[in-house]
């Protein structure tokens, strides 16, 4: 019998929580699959370790891993599959498939488009954008948020799009936000290059927050999560089927 685990990164934000395991009951309405469980990495119940074991309690026979992820990086490269080492040795004969990060799609480029729009409306030649990713020190990252930016240029057709981090690597928000603000005539949309609601967004939209006080243009869009590509995406995974 096939089980689905799915694992994302974990949060110290309550919401954060309350919102990803809405995401994936959402998720797992939608799937026929009789074993489907849900994990973290770090920092939020169950760890990897005890959704595995849920799986295998309830009778799995082979499991789908699927990663709630946007971009391989180092936790999808050496943090997962060192969680899920010592549980493919206890469990020999259970076989194991971990599946893809999202990746830089065009569908998700095209619904990022679509939530800018439903924040800010229509970008005028005069706006600017900045994303604003968590940021990584694998440099496949920076690669990646290259290919974010001109497609979400090319889509929307902004004065400028920019790219900044909130942790591990540069630049970071402040310089991000100080360069892309300068010498704007128009708004300053900050698009979170996120999945979900945590403790580094809700940061973010405080710094936000204090710049609309300071009379300045600029607003944040949604998290990622909130279009419904990304539940799609996600079934797409957990069914089989790799978009990348």
């Amino acid at each position: 019998m096939k089980a689905i685990l799915y694992i994302g990164h974990g949060t110290r934000s309550k919401k954060g929580a309350v919102e990803i395991r809405s995401f994936i009951e959402k998720v797992k309405a939608r799937i026929d699959a009789p074993i489907q469980e849900l994990s973290f990495l770090e920092l939020t119940e169950p760890l990897i370790e005890e959704g595995f074991e849920k799986c295998v309690l309830q009778g799995a026979t082979e499991i789908d891993v699927v990663p709630l992820f946007l971009l391989a990086a180092g936790h999808i490269k050496h943090d997962i599959p060192l969680a899920l080492s010592p549980l493919l040795d206890r469990y020999p004969t259970i076989p194991v498939e971990i599946k893809n990060p999202f990746g830089v799609q065009e569908v998700i480029l095209d619904a990022v488009a679509e939530l800018i729009k439903d924040s800010a409306g229509e970008v005028a030649p005069i706006d600017r954008l900045l994303i604003v990713g968590v940021g990584s020190s694998d440099p496949d990252v920076h690669v990646n948020f290259g290919k974010i930016a001109y497609g979400i240029k090319e889509r929307l057709r902004p004065e400028k799009v920019s790219v900044c981090y909130l942790a591990a690597t540069e630049p970071k928000l402040n310089e991000g936000l100080e360069s892309i603000s300068d010498g704007a005539n128009g708004r300053v949309i900050v698009v979170p290059y996120m999945l979900f609601t945590g403790l580094l967004l809700a940061e973010l939209n405080k710094t936000v927050r204090l710049r609309q006080k300071e009379g300045q243009k600029i607003l944040c869009t949604q998290v990622l999560s909130s279009h419904t590509v990304i539940e799609d995406i996600v079934i797409e995974r957990a069914v089989g089927k790799q978009s990348l």
